[in-house]
């Protein structure tokens, strides 16, 4: 073992029992609850799950006029007031007063940082807490870069402030944790021959399995008929996802089969009112259930016969919304595209179709609204496949092995 290895192994676990010693941990996200969204949530299963092992848990994160809820064992910074530079200046003090070197895990996605996504002076204020103070910055990132556009100055431009956030940052961190592997190759050019270790981590489910079979009977009884196949989609309804899943809906609604569609989650009312103007034949068909609390989120999810989710750069483990359903044990028809990891063609959990290709993924929808055996073999292939892969206890356990890999080239 190297003399590197040896030392990050002494400093990380006992060497008695080889047991990983409590850590402390800085974690920065661009949200944090009572504030909706996947990061959100991410972060704070992250904080719970490292407390729960014992670590030292700050959480740095936006200033809000609410108080958010009381953790065990994390400690919640709410300094940032819109990511400014006096904010950065006010953190760092803070910081210097915690032992160093401070770990400190940045939850990356470059819109989330205010300054309409091109906060440079945040990637400059981290590239100084490893140079200056010696902090060991490490990148979670949920979302590289913005693409480019053809045609769109705007985005384009953004896109290019974007790598060289990416640059700076890479530049700053000691590894890159990815969401998806499809992250690396995007992300490698920007580390300027830094031999940077990037790990893959997936994203665990957002929805905690709730109890309560009853609330779950009553969910079905809500909106599906006895005999009726109740067919759900979980997302937040955003125009790349509903372009997708409008002509499945459309072709659905016109087969004479005993089916109800069970839009779920944030904007799912607007979308179905959106399709009620142009097909009064969906009036029936197609429930909506508006913004839901977490565990009304889980008994609508348990209700359903399956999942359709349509992505189109195809079924990745970045989609909160996918990971949901396989936790929760339901068969999913979804989509393959660039951004899909190989081991989705080898599961039985899943069925795949090329995104885009409306009518391959309705007759899979169809052959399997009719084979209720089919349905629970994949169920409970997707709930063995969440449990032994994606489970946030995996993502915890990965955080705090010590990391065996030589320690990166120095940054400066």
């Amino acid at each position: 073992m190297g003399s590197v290895q040896k030392q990050v192994m002494d400093q990380t676990t006992d060497g008695a029992s080889g047991r990983t010693l409590p850590q402390a941990w800085h974690l920065i996200t661009s949200e944090y609850p009572p504030q909706h969204g996947g990061v959100s949530d991410y972060t704070q299963a992250v904080a719970a799950g490292l407390a729960g092992q014992g670590d030292e848990v700050h959480v740095w994160c936006p200033a809000l006029a609410t108080a958010g809820p009381v953790e065990t064992g994390v400690t919640v910074h709410r300094q940032f007031a819109g990511f400014s530079p006096l904010d950065l200046q006010l953190v760092g003090r803070q910081l210097d007063g915690f032992p160093a070197p401070r770990r400190i895990l940045v939850q990356w996605v470059p819109h989330g940082y205010g300054y309409h996504s091109m906060n440079v002076p945040f990637c400059w204020w981290l590239w100084n807490r490893a140079r200056v103070h010696g902090d060991q910055i490490e990148l979670m990132v949920h979302e590289p870069y913005l693409s480019f556009r053809l045609g769109s100055v705007r985005q384009s431009g953004a896109a290019t402030v974007h790598r060289l956030m990416a640059s700076i940052l890479l530049r700053a961190a000691h590894r890159v944790w990815i969401s998806i592997p499809g992250w690396e190759p995007l992300l490698r050019p920007y580390a300027l021959g830094r031999k940077l270790p990037f790990q893959w981590l997936p994203i665990p489910s957002n929805v905690p399995i709730a109890a309560g079979a009853n609330e779950v009977q009553m969910v079905r009884h809500r909106y599906a008929k006895d005999g009726q196949v109740l067919i759900g989609h979980f997302g937040t309804f955003g125009a790349l996802i509903t372009e997708l899943l409008e002509p499945i809906l459309s072709a659905l609604v016109r087969q004479p089969a005993d089916q109800v569609v069970l839009l779920i989650g944030q904007r799912s009312q607007q979308f179905r009112d959106e399709l009620l103007r142009k097909d009064d034949r969906m009036a029936g068909f197609l429930q909506a259930t508006g913004r839901l609390t977490s565990q009304e989120l889980s008994h609508h999810l348990s209700a359903c016969d399956l999942l359709i989710q349509p992505y189109p750069d195809g079924a990745s483990t970045r989609r909160t919304s996918l990971m949901a359903g396989l936790s929760h044990g339901k068969p999913i028809v979804t989509t393959k595209g660039h951004l899909t990891e190989p081991f989705w063609s080898r599961t039985d959990a899943a069925v795949l179709v090329p995104a885009g290709n409306a009518p391959a993924f309705v007759e899979c929808v169809t052959r399997l609204r009719e084979d209720a055996v089919q349905r629970k073999t994949m169920g409970s292939a997707a709930r063995k496949l969440y449990r032994e892969r994606f489970d946030i206890c995996h993502t915890i356990s990965v955080l705090r092995r010590p990391q065996m890999a030589e320690a990166p080239e120095s940054a400066f």
